[in-house]
């Protein structure tokens, strides 16, 4: 659906098989891209953003239409561009439930006198 393939419609064999090379096609093109801009910056491929790296080919385009970019892995990595959320936030880990029957931890009471 990201890619608009689902408003085109085809119902011989040969335009589904080609819809479906293409798809592939560009998913290995932007993984591609991911690792390169990942490799720019130094960090691991699983921090890059594969749906904002696709949504940032067209700020790309207009910034290379314009003649302010010419390389898309320069354009992704610099400081400037980072709006663009390429590279994922961490997140902190989720906190650890405490299933003992007594809880000793982060437990306060009061008295109600």
């Amino acid at each position: 659906r990201l890619l608009g393939l689902s408003y085109l419609w085809t119902g011989s064999i040969n335009g589904v098989k080609l819809q479906i090379w293409a798809t592939w096609l560009f998913y290995a093109v932007l993984v591609d891209l991911g690792d390169a801009v990942a490799d720019e910056l130094g960090l691991p491929f699983e921090r890059i953003s594969l749906e904002m790296l696709y949504r940032g080919l067209y700020h790309f385009t207009v910034a290379y239409n314009k003649g302010k970019a010419s390389d898309p892995i320069q354009y992704f990595a610099s400081a400037e561009n980072q709006d663009l959320a390429v590279v994922k936030i961490l997140r902190k880990p989720p906190a650890r439930l405490d299933f003992s029957p007594f809880p000793t931890n982060h437990l306060t009471f009061f008295s109600s006198s």
